[in-house]
């Protein structure tokens, strides 16, 4: 069992479930989870109280229709599905809506529907701008149409929109999951005390409550997580969905020096952690990377994996290679130490 810092017992390796707590798919409870292969049913998590199990990292669609052509976006939903990947991650802003169209292509064409979580956003999108009823019941219908299902398994509320009480939103998104176009639904860009503002709105309603939240988390930026927001979590049974998981790429390792962010010319979000603590992360990454046998994208996505709560970090890749680092995480476990002295160097 996890104490509550998040930390395994001495010595053990472990990567933790949604809950904090070490478990396996078969069983629902075990001392430790050993090394799985990638698509492996038990490392399979349950976000936050629902019936759904996805493969703990989420590709994020938000390249697919922008910088990634259809090719391209073709490629990598292949190479995350070959990998064992079930758990994708797009918003009907991105793109213009081309990514869930993109995404809606594939799982037609490749007839993986069935095997893939689906999850979409709403709020961003310019043709349905906020979270009031209406703009709620048609950006669905639109993402419905977008992405070729009858229904969408994880809805975010993509904004916290200030100007539409939580009570309109609520029963709207009730009432699409009432009629089976919804299957569950959570919170981004939302506070600790909204989120509770939402349950308590959510227990006076009587209407279905929020099971996740996604949220910017990485170890380059832990503090708006890892105060209100975790306990919030925590209380609520929120499944935790880390966004910007890899730092804008820093915590891949191949931004080291502003010469390799111009040279490499995609790194412009990486610069701000250029700094003595960013390098000192870097550093204890690398140690952690070779006594793994793995790779600095691993690592990271590893800690990440072993916080309570957390459920499937939101990874975004650029070319199909990119994702055997990134899916190798879920079945690299990290001993005490290594967390340890991640946590410290990131502090």
């Amino acid at each position: 069992m996890n104490d509550p810092t998040g930390h395994p017992d001495p010595g053990t390796a472990v990567m933790a479930a949604p809950t904090g707590e070490v478990v396996t798919a078969s069983t629902g409870a075990s001392p430790v989870t050993p090394a799985s292969p990638a698509g492996s049913p038990s490392i399979a998590r349950r976000i936050g109280p629902s019936d759904l199990r996805v493969f703990p990292i989420a590709l994020s669609g938000n390249v697919f229709g922008w910088t990634a052509d259809a090719p391209t976006t073709t490629a990598i939903l292949d190479r995350y599905a070959e990998l064992g990947g079930t758990f994708i991650d797009t918003a009907d802003s991105y793109a213009g809506g081309r990514s869930e169209i993109m995404i809606g292509n594939w799982m037609r064409a490749s007839r993986r529907r069935h095997q893939t979580t689906i999850a979409t956003k709403v709020g961003k999108g310019p043709d349905n701008p906020g979270l009031s009823a209406r703009a709620i019941h048609q950006a669905v219908e639109a993402s419905l149409r977008r992405l070729r299902v009858d229904a969408i398994d994880l809805l975010y509320l993509h904004i916290d929109d200030d100007e539409v009480p939580f009570e309109e939103t609520l029963a709207a998104v009730d009432d699409l999951i009432s009629d089976g176009k919804v299957r569950w639904f959570g919170g981004s860009h939302h506070t600790g005390n909204r989120l509770i503002e939402a349950r308590i709105a959510v227990g006076v309603l009587g209407v279905a409550p929020m099971i996740a939240v996604q949220n910017h988390y990485n170890l380059m930026h832990r503090t708006e997580y890892e105060g209100d927001l975790a306990r919030v979590a925590a209380q609520l049974d929120l499944g935790v969905m880390p966004r910007f998981a890899l730092a804008g790429g820093f915590l891949t390792g191949k931004y080291r020096s502003r010469a390799d962010v111009e040279r490499l010319r995609r790194g412009g979000e990486a610069t701000r952690y250029l700094t003595r603590a960013g390098l000192r992360t870097l550093a204890a990454l690398d140690r952690v990377a070779a006594e793994t046998g793995t790779s600095v994208t691993t690592a990271s996505l590893a800690w990440l994996l072993s916080r309570p709560r957390v459920v499937a970090p939101v990874v975004s890749v650029s070319e199909p290679a990119q994702l055997d680092a990134v899916m190798a995480a879920p079945s690299t476990p990290l001993s005490r130490q290594q967390l340890t002295e991640l946590d410290r160097v990131s502090a």
